[in-house]
């Protein structure tokens, strides 16, 4: 929904609201257009907004126009999707903490985000020895030409070579960066960085001219962890981002797998360790991984239920509605209709059992 975009910029630009507390809010008040409406003692009943939170958000809530930023931000930001838009991805939008605003450059590719099309994550230690530069190519490559999309964080070493092995073999790749899309990070990769927007896509949390930030880089292994349906870690010593990937994935429940090595490996030594917590070998034969890869389930996209012929006023309310929770007054504000007018067309349309009526007046389409 439009309006709601202009909601999730306007409440990420306010000091304290992450996105946890963004989801809070959004499961709370159904949108979060109707949230940004609501006074003090309303978002006090949302948790983890205390008495000294409160007043900052509303110091700051009420310099703010949604509306008004969006059009501002959009002017240097064209491209990015926001958890209301249908087409941001399904998987990073069921972690606990998805973007509230995902920046991207290249091309889209909708089976991705809608899960349809398997993603896998491959990470690793900037300074990789040739055992681990090898395998990172040969199973980049195999994972290319068996139609995976991999994904990483253009970083020098593992992640660098993962995206140029995919690109050399026809693949499609993803970059996760901690910068802005438009800033390339490190500069040795600038040529990396033209080729993966010719096929693939550049993401980001970070608007537009967002330098280089140590502390971006650990919050941005969550996304690649949150996009790819498993993550690979080849290469990682004990003290290492690519570690702190595979956490983010083992809490959002996808599998990892490690390059095993020597025991006296500086390199290695991450890999052993998660090895010894459960993760899956990544063996010689990788006729193997891509079967184990390719077993993992897909996510399931409903189809579109085929509606009755409806009238023009049903059908302009019914296409108001989304698969998840709107509420009343949204409703009226997108149509433009009576309030007397959306009352009864939502009742008919209940009726007929195309939506259903949640707590707190708010409606979504059947499933």
């Amino acid at each position: 929904m439009l309006e709601e975009r202009a909601y999730w910029l306007g409440w990420s630009k306010i000091s304290g609201i992450g996105p946890v507390l963004l989801r809070r809010l959004q499961q709370h008040f159904g949108t979060l257009a109707t949230a940004w409406k609501a006074s003090a003692a309303e978002l006090a009943q949302v948790e983890g907004f205390g008495f000294q939170t409160l007043e900052k958000i509303i110091q700051q809530r009420s310099r703010l126009q949604p509306q008004l930023l969006l059009t501002q931000h959009e002017a240097e930001n064209p491209h990015f999707w926001t958890p209301g838009d249908a087409d941001y991805p399904r998987l990073l939008l069921e972690t606990p903490s998805p973007p509230p605003l995902l920046y991207y450059r290249g091309e889209v590719d909708l089976a991705e985000n809608l899960g349809q099309k398997p993603l896998v994550g491959i990470v690793g230690t900037r300074k990789p020895s040739e055992y681990g530069i090898r395998w990172t190519r040969q199973i980049s490559t195999a994972l290319a030409k068996n139609g995976f999309t991999v994904v990483s964080g253009m970083a020098e070493g593992i992640d660098t070579e993962s995206h140029l092995a995919t690109l050399k073999a026809g693949g499609r790749t993803i970059a996760v960066l901690g910068t802005g899309v438009d800033v390339i990070y490190p500069q040795k990769n600038r040529d990396l960085y033209k080729q993966i927007l010719t096929s693939g896509l550049v993401v980001s949390e970070y608007p537009s001219k967002t330098p280089p930030d140590r502390t971006h880089f650990p919050r941005r292994n969550r996304i690649i962890a949150g996009l790819s349906r498993a993550i690979l870690v080849m290469e990682a010593p004990l003290k290492s981002g690519a570690l702190i990937t595979a956490t983010y994935a083992n809490e959002f429940g996808r599998d990892i797998y490690a390059l095993p090595g020597r025991i006296d490996d500086h390199p290695s030594q991450g890999c052993l360790k998660l090895l010894s917590q459960g993760a899956t070998f990544i063996l010689k034969e990788l006729d193997e991984l891509l079967t184990m890869l390719g077993a993992i389930p897909q996510i399931d996209t409903p189809e579109e239920p085929i509606l009755p012929n409806l009238s023009p006023q049903l059908q302009q309310v019914i296409d108001a509605i989304a698969q998840h929770p709107v509420s009343f007054d949204l409703i009226v504000q997108q149509t433009g209709m009576e309030i007397g007018t959306v009352s009864s067309a939502l009742l008919q349309l209940e009726l007929m059992g195309l939506i259903s009526q949640l707590p707190g007046m708010q409606y979504q389409k059947s499933s």
